[in-house]
C-alpha cells in the first residue's frame, strides 16, 4: 500500500494520562502513514486498544473489546487489530494466543515501533509483538511533536516509569524503572505547543516530584516548574501526579512564587492508617501526610486537592477505614478517586491473606463514597455566586450553544458563549454546582 493511501484508524485509550499522550503520538505517527482517525470501528482499516491493568476490571474490559472485534475481522481479513499500553506489557505474547484475529501487541516502551510494525503486518500479513523494555532516556527521542490545531490544554510527559514500588501497585512493573526527560526537550515541546495555540500545560509522570533523582545533572522538579513557567505565551501550568514522600518545601514554595502555577493538585493518599501504609510501603505516615497538607495551604491557602484512596488492602480492619474515614474529614479533598483493592500480578500484595469479606469491603467502600460526595459537594458549592477565571477548551457536549472551560481547580464549567472564545480566558459567574462540573454566566465586558 501506498503510504498517501488515505485509511481510517479507530484508537480507543483506557487509564491514565500517560496513556492519553501515548495515544496522541500514536495518532501524529500514523497520519505519517495516511492513516485519519474516526469514531467507530465499524469503518477501520487498523484497530488499536491503547489499554490499562492498573485494576483487574480494566484489563477484562480489554478482552471483551477484542471479542467484539472478531466479527469486523472475519468480515474484513484486511483489517488491522493492535493492543498497546500496560496490558500489552503485562500479557506479551499470551494475548496474540489467546485472541488469535489479533495482528500487533506493542509494550509501553515500544510506542515509537508502532508505524513500523503496522507497515510490517500490512505486508507480511504476520503477527509481530515487541514488549522489551529501554531504560535510557533516549527514547523519548523517537517521539514527534504532537499536531492538533485545536487543542487549548495538553499533557506533557516529563518522566516515565516508577522506582517505589508501592505492594499493591502494577507500575513498575508495566512501565519499568523511573526515567527523567531531558528538561531542554520538555522546554522545546511546551514552546512547540504553544506556538500552535495550547495555552495550559499539565506536565505528567508516575510520580513528577521526584522528576530528575536518577540524573546527576538534571534539574530539579521545582526548577522545571520554573523554567517551563517562563515560557512566553503559556497562560496556565499543572502537573500530576505527585506522590506524598517527596514532596519538597521548595516545590510547595512554587504554588507561591509561579502566578501561573494553577492552586490544585493531586496528592494520593491511598490509606489513612500507619498500619497500611506501612503494608502498602508507601514511606510515609499519616501525620507527615497532614503536615504536607498544612504547609501547601500556608503557602497557598486556595489551594484544592484531589487524591486515591484504596479501600480494602489485605488484611485491612474496620478500625484502619476508619482512620481513612477521618481523613477526608481531616483534610477535605475536593474529589477523591475511590477503589476497592484489585490484586495485581507480581505485585507483592497479591501474596498477602485477606480474611475481611468483599461484602464488608464493599460496604466500607460505599461509606467512604458517599462521605466524600458530601464533603466535595460542599467544597464545590462554595463556588456559587462568585466570579472565575475560565478558560475556554471547546463546545460543549451538551449543545445548545453551550462552551465549557475549566477554572483553576481544574473543574469544568459550562455556560453559554459564542464558539470564538475557545482558546480564551474569559470571567464567568457560578451560577450552579453539578456533581462533576458547574453551571456559569459569562460575564459580559462593559
Amino acid at each position: 500500500m501506498s503510504n498517501k493511501t488515505c485509511r481510517n484508524l479507530y484508537l480507543e485509550t483506557f487509564g491514565c494520562q500517560m496513556n492519553v499522550v501515548d495515544s496522541e503520538w500514536i495518532v501524529t505517527m500514523l497520519a505519517d502513514l495516511g492513516y485519519q482517525q474516526i469514531d467507530q470501528p465499524d469503518a477501520a482499516d487498523l484497530i488499536i486498544l491503547n489499554t490499562c491493568s492498573v485494576r483487574e476490571k480494566a484489563q477484562r474490559k480489554v478482552y471483551g473489546h477484542l471479542g467484539s472485534f472478531k466479527p469486523l475481522k472475519d468480515k474484513n481479513p484486511h483489517i488491522i487489530i493492535a493492543v498497546g499500553g500496560c496490558v500489552a506489557q503485562q500479557e506479551r505474547e499470551r494475548l496474540l494466543q489467546e485472541v488469535p484475529h489479533l495482528d500487533i501487541v506493542f509494550g509501553t516502551h515500544n510506542v515509537h515501533k508502532l508505524a513500523q510494525m503496522v507497515q510490517e503486518v500490512e505486508t507480511s500479513h504476520q503477527q509481530r509483538c515487541e514488549t522489551s523494555f529501554n531504560h535510557s532516556a533516549t527514547r523519548f527521542d523517537n517521539f514527534p511533536i504532537r499536531r492538533d490545531a485545536n487543542a487549548v490544554s495538553k499533557f506533557v510527559t516529563i518522566m516515565q516509569g516508577c522506582d517505589n514500588f508501592c505492594t499493591y501497585c502494577i507500575v513498575p512493573y508495566v512501565r519499568g524503572r523511573e526515567v527523567s526527560r531531558s528538561s531542554d526537550e520538555i522546554v522545546a515541546e511546551v514552546q512547540a505547543l504553544v506556538e500552535q495555540g495550547v495555552r495550559e500545560i499539565t506536565l505528567l509522570g508516575q510520580n513528577v516530584n521526584s522528576y530528575g533523582h536518577t540524573s546527576a545533572d538534571e534539574k530539579s522538579f521545582a526548577q522545571l516548574l520554573h523554567t517551563v513557567h517562563a515560557v512566553e505565551g503559556l497562560e496556565r501550568l499543572r502537573f500530576t501526579s505527585s506522590h506524598p514522600k517527596d514532596l519538597s518545601a521548595e516545590l510547595i514554595e512554587c504554588f507561591a512564587a509561579l502566578p501561573k502555577l494553577c492552586p490544585q493538585m493531586h496528592l494520593a493518599l491511598q490509606s489513612g492508617s500507619d498500619r497500611i501504609l506501612h503494608a502498602m510501603q508507601r514511606g510515609y505516615t499519616r501525620a507527615e501526610y497532614l503536615q504536607r497538607v498544612d504547609e501547601l495551604r500556608r503557602r497557598c491557602p486556595q489551594i484544592r486537592l484531589s487524591t486515591d484512596i484504596i479501600v480494602g488492602f489485605p488484611g485491612e480492619s474496620h478500625a484502619d477505614f476508619m482512620d481513612t474515614l477521618s481523613m477526608l474529614e481531616a483534610v477535605g479533598f475536593s474529589d477523591a478517586f475511590t477503589f476497592l483493592y484489585s490484586p495485581r500480578p507480581e505485585t507483592a500484595a497479591a501474596h498477602l491473606d485477606d480474611p475481611i469479606s468483599k461484602e464488608e469491603k464493599q460496604g466500607w467502600f460505599n461509606t467512604l463514597l458517599e462521605r466524600q460526595r458530601q464533603i466535595g459537594t460542599n467544597i464545590w458549592a462554595q463556588d456559587v455566586g462568585t466570579t472565575q477565571q475560565v478558560l475556554v477548551e471547546g463546545k460543549s457536549r451538551h449543545g445548545d450553544g453551550q462552551v465549557f472551560g475549566r477554572n483553576v481547580w481544574n473543574r469544568i464549567v459550562n455556560f453559554d458563549a459564542p464558539a470564538e472564545l475557545i482558546g480564551t480566558e474569559v470571567e464567568v459567574e457560578i451560577v450552579r454546582t453539578l456533581n462533576n462540573s458547574h453551571l456559569g454566566t459569562l460575564k459580559r465586558k462593559k
